[in-house]
């Protein structure tokens, strides 16, 4: 059983109760509705031909009857269904959350813009089963009674009803494959777009600091217009797909109607059966048109419930770690690393050092800081308080080793809400990092804190991390978007929280920033993968050529 099957069983099995309940109110309510022109036949033939007052309200108040029938049973089917569909797609978004999340890492090859996609709108789509099942049973269940009916009138009218439908459906259904296939693609192509335009919204400053806005926008252009291609081609092969179903549905009511017509002139069959018989023709257009494009619509939901299996199925990066190492005088020790561009990184930071790290290259930073947020596929060792670190149990290791990216997200909230979540922040940690200039606690911060500054955000999220006081502190170029002055206070600031006299805390900051490793007790200069050198700041600004360049520029 393929994975996005089993997300469509599971989906059906845990709303048993709302989607049968609501299945059965739907069938009920279509069952009426098909035998409306069944009642209005027999008015017409019972009370109407033989002016029988008393005949004609008493089937007139059967038929009121059941108009309150079949709108009170359409009415709580339509809250039943609609309660399970909101509630399955919630649970979907939070079985994709939980696995996007997982503290030990998802194996994926979907980028953020994807994952977007699967969480939100493929959730949606494949909830959405719990509306296609009773709108089948409901179809069936009017297509049986009208035929049962027909067949009553007349037996070939019923067999034409009976035989041709089948038929009908199983040549619309060839197609389902060749839709499923093309809606897939649509949704793939629309999650990279969407990727690529968080990306390209998130580093919107550096690009246009690089002078690359008209690269970047040539490759978004093209990203987009594959994407439109495949949005096109699924919809021309859905549109293909409704038209014949709507065709042949139109086809075989009107043949019904020009049938029973014959059998009325040649006195087969009565005035009431002919207008229950075309009444049911034109009814019967509805559920046939239902019939025929409901595969279209289950194909597309299988598609979305194939994206969201690949998510949910996919396995841990990191093993499931056990070891817990004590936070108290908690180290970090990397020993002939190698990960990416690190080609046998040695790094030691013992409690209470403020260490800085000045990379030559920019990848030699980001593999350092994506191997401690999560150390998958390296050799060597990393090892936190003497374990190593990927058999520490990940809550626990996160407690111990806070690894604050370069790009930190901030949420819709207020200032306070994005640097605390109980109660008031402390005062000295928003001093440290200068975010006690940024506004008052209620200021409101627009979504990804578009409203604040770029250096503003940073000073938040470092707020952010700094009141997490955790054992070992990792920070990637928290102060690149502040002014000198600032940065020069954050540094004293970070300084003074986190290294008073026996504090313990190990804090490593991976920077360029003469104001941040002036503060720092010791600096390892990284080339090539490897240490290069290592001393005071001052020390290197006067000995070294190279870490003048890089950093006294």
């Amino acid at each position: 059983m393929s994975g996005g099957t089993r997300v469509l069983k599971r989906v059906v099995t845990r709303n048993g109760r709302n989607l049968w309940s609501g299945t059965a109110l739907i069938g009920l309510h279509q069952a009426c509705e098909a035998l409306v022109p069944v009642l209005i036949g027999v008015i017409v033939d019972q009370a109407v031909g033989p002016a029988d007052t008393g005949a004609l309200i008493t089937w007139v108040a059967v038929l009121a009857g059941l108009f309150a029938v079949l709108t009170v049973a359409y009415r709580f089917g339509a809250r039943q269904l609609m309660k399970g569909i909101a509630e399955e797609a919630h649970q979907l978004r939070l079985e994709v959350s939980a696995k996007i999340l997982h503290p030990r890492g998802v194996k994926t090859d979907y980028r953020a813009g994807d994952l977007l996609t699967v969480s939100t709108t493929d959730a949606d789509n494949t909830s959405y089963l719990i509306d296609y099942v009773p709108r089948i049973a409901g179809a069936v269940v009017a297509t049986v009674i009208s035929a049962v009916t027909l067949l009553v009138i007349s037996v070939p009218l019923g067999l034409a009803v009976l035989i041709v439908t089948p038929i009908v459906l199983a040549l619309l259904q060839v197609s389902a494959p060749l839709i499923t296939k093309r809606v897939a693609d649509q949704q793939e192509q629309a999650g990279r777009a969407t990727s690529l335009a968080t990306d390209l919204v998130t580093g919107l400053r550096p690009v246009r600091g690089l002078g690359a806005q008209e690269a970047a926008a040539d490759r978004y252009r093209a990203v987009s217009r594959r994407s439109l291609a495949a949005t096109l081609r699924a919809a021309r092969t859905q549109g293909g797909y409704e038209a014949a179903s709507t065709t042949l549905s139109t086809l075989l009511a009107c043949a019904v109607a020009v049938l029973a017509g014959w059998f009325a002139l040649t006195g087969r069959i009565s005035v009431g059966e002919l207008i229950t018989v075309i009444g049911s023709a034109q009814f019967l257009l509805e559920p046939f048109g239902l019939l025929a494009v409901i595969p279209s619509w289950v194909a597309e939901a299988r598609a979305s419930a194939d994206r969201v299996a690949k998510v949910t199925d996919a396995g841990l990066v990191l093993p499931d770690g056990v070891a817990a190492p004590s936070a108290e005088r908690c180290e970090l020790r990397l020993s002939g690393v190698r990960h990416g561009p690190l080609a046998g990184l040695d790094l030691h930071v013992r409690p209470g050092e403020f260490v800085g790290v000045v990379a030559g290259r920019p990848a030699d930073a980001e593999a350092l800081v994506k191997l401690l947020a999560v150390p998958d596929a390296y050799e060597g060792t990393v090892l936190l308080g003497g374990e190593p670190l990927e058999l520490v149990d990940r809550d626990h290791a996160r407690r111990l080793l806070l690894v604050q990216p370069h790009h930190a997200d901030l949420f819709t909230g207020t200032i306070g809400s994005n640097v605390s979540i109980h109660g008031e922040p402390d005062k000295s940690v928003l001093s440290a990092a200068a975010a006690d200039e940024v506004g008052p606690l209620d200021t409101e911060v627009a979504e990804r804190g578009a409203s604040l500054s770029g250096g503003q955000r940073q000073r938040l999220a470092l707020a952010r991390a700094l009141l997490a006081r955790p054992p070992v502190l990792v920070l990637h170029d928290p102060t690149t978007a502040v002014d000198a002055v600032t940065e020069h206070a954050i540094a004293q600031g970070i300084r003074t929280l986190r290294h008073a006299p026996e504090s313990g805390f190990a804090t490593v900051v991976i920077t360029s920033s003469p104001a941040l490793l002036a503060a720092t007790d010791r600096v390892v200069v990284v080339g090539e993968g490897v240490v290069t050198a290592e001393g005071a700041h001052a020390e290197l600004g006067a000995t070294d050529d190279t870490y003048r360049r890089t950093v006294l520029r």
